[in-house]
């Protein structure tokens, strides 16, 4: 267990992305900043090196905690891909809702809230579980680099609700998990499904910010920054 104050130093780093999301101006240049896609490939890379690796340990943990589940195999990358769906079904009911009026407008705002909420209290919830001083860093870095990207879209889309009750429910919910983390305690294989879950939804939630055309998003600097993120995480 790491001292109380390097968490504590782990959660005041991602709470403060969503606090001062708005202060962040070369996020919301146009054409998209390079640097939101040097963030999306740091946080895809960190799934792709550091996590998905995880799994695989993790899905023994699963084997044997959760008997019920012995007529699947890959229990934690259905649930990587259960993830993925997740944010995808949100994604496309929000853009769908985005044209409503009246009551309905503010639909797609809450639905995108909610999931998010869950989201982020998984990923308060794992910084409890990161027993080492190095791990607990490069997971805060490739978090809060991907709360960057999330906000952005997130502003564009919501600019004033967000500003005004989104950023303090994802922000909640982060301290939520943490505390959740402190207080219970869970067996490995459900660790290992906590983190299926966030890798799948940082994957989708990702590459929807950078592949869609208008966004004119860098391949280059996407690359940039998965590669670096990826010698760093081999170099520790």
């Amino acid at each position: 267990m790491l001292p109380i104050a390097d968490y504590a130093i782990a959660l005041i780093v991602l709470a403060a992305v969503h606090l001062l999301a708005g202060q962040f101006r070369f996020a919301y240049a146009e054409p998209r900043s390079r640097w939101l896609s040097v963030a999306g490939g740091i946080s895809v890379a960190y799934v792709f090196v550091h996590l998905l690796p995880e799994l695989g340990e993790g899905q023994e943990a699963v084997n044997e905690g959760i008997p019920a589940l012995d007529f699947l195999e890959d229990h934690v990358f259905i649930l990587a891909l259960i993830g993925l769906s997740l944010f995808y079904a949100v994604e496309l009911a929000s853009r769908r809702g985005r044209d409503e009026e009246g009551d309905m407008a503010a639909v797609p705002f809450w639905l995108s809230m909610t999931s998010y909420a869950i989201f982020n209290a998984a990923i308060g919830y794992l910084v409890v579980h990161r027993p080492e001083a190095m791990g607990l860093a490069t997971y805060t870095v490739a978090m809060s680099l991907h709360f960057l990207v999330n906000d952005t879209g997130l502003r564009q889309h919501h600019r004033e609700q967000y500003d005004r009750v989104g950023r303090w429910i994802l922000t909640a919910a982060i301290g939520v998990g943490w505390l959740l983390g402190e207080m219970t305690e869970v067996s490995e294989a459900a660790l290992a499904l906590i983190t299926a879950f966030i890798g799948g939804g940082v994957i989708l939630n990702v590459l929807k910010e950078e592949l869609p055309e208008e966004r004119r998003s860098s391949f280059w600097a996407f690359a940039l920054g998965a590669a670096g993120y990826t010698a760093l995480l081999q170099a520790v």
